[in-house]
């Protein structure tokens, strides 16, 4: 009953409520800065898109290969990277997710610069609807056990956290592992919807927009993750019906979450922020929404 245009709009709304709701258990439950995120989408990409065009993997087979390889990367990088708190998480992150980019854009396997073609278009409405249920369900598991007590404990105050027995580290590598596993799965769908990939899709600004999807619903709150999601992918294409006004919708775009971030940042569902918290996300947002409006994105 629907266009291919609104299954496409919808399937893509689904990607990113993936991408956002894993890295809202990263920073809105942790409280771990993390600008790296898009490392994780490109890995599970890559590795799942491979293995299916290379060695026939099965559709669902492929996207557990490819998060479960995010997810070894995950490990392997959060294990060093998290004891560093704030900025130096973020620009550690960053660095990661530069280092995965230039090496895809490398190596002769993954097509260089020139991206991965001929990738089975495997990926459904049905399947996605289906994958975010199923992150949806197992974030909100690990959010309400105890290991989710602990990673609030440490978001509010991992000293005292230390002080009380909580081995803040080894939380921190497996919340990092369970973000960097379903991200890996966002980029497995990714391809094979697309059915092309290149390391240019998965730069720095990818990790920022999934960052502003975080902060715009509320972090901290999976409906949020969810609602962020939505309007970041569905503002800027209902903007192309504004007739005449079609070629500012990236202006107009910008505006909106400019004024989103002034009028309400906590976001739309979120909980009250601190001051460090709520400068952060006026930096993202100003940031993002600036180059958005410069042509980059448009």
């Amino acid at each position: 009953m629907l266009s291919p245009y609104y299954i496409q709009l919808v399937i893509l709304v689904g990607i990113n409520t993936i991408m956002a709701s894993s890295l809202n258990l990263i920073i809105g439950y942790t409280g771990q800065l993390s600008i790296g995120h898009a490392a994780f989408m490109s890995i599970g990409a890559y590795a799942s898109a491979l293995v299916t065009v290379h060695f026939n993997f099965p559709f669902i087979a492929s996207l557990l290969f490819g998060a479960l390889v995010a997810t070894l990367f995950g490990l392997l990088i959060g294990a060093p990277t998290l004891k560093l708190k704030g900025d130096y998480l973020a620009i550690a992150t960053l660095g990661f997710c530069e280092i995965v980019r230039i090496v895809f854009l490398n190596l002769d396997i993954t097509g260089g610069s020139v991206g991965l073609r001929g990738i089975p278009k495997k990926t459904t409405l049905l399947t996605v609807v289906v994958a975010v249920l199923i992150t949806i369900f197992v974030l909100n598991r690990i959010i309400n056990s105890r290991i989710g007590r602990a990673l609030i404990a440490i978001r509010e105050d991992e000293t005292a956290a230390e002080s009380m027995g909580i081995n803040t580290t080894y939380y921190k590598v497996i919340c990092f592992g369970v973000g960097a596993f379903f991200g890996g799965l966002g980029g497995g769908l990714f391809a094979h919807f697309f059915r092309f990939i290149q390391p240019n899709s998965f730069g720095f600004m990818c990790s920022i927009e999934h960052l502003c999807m975080v902060v715009l619903g509320g972090m901290g709150s999976m409906w949020g993750a969810f609602i962020g999601a939505t309007a970041i992918t569905a503002i800027p294409e209902l903007l192309r019906f504004l007739g005449d006004f079609a070629d500012y919708r990236m202006v107009i775009y910008g505006a909106i979450l400019v004024i989103m971030m002034r009028v309400r940042p906590q976001g739309i569902i979120g909980q009250r922020l601190s001051a460090d918290q709520v400068s952060i996300g006026e930096k993202l947002f100003n940031r993002w929404a600036g180059m958005g409006t410069g042509g980059k994105r448009g």
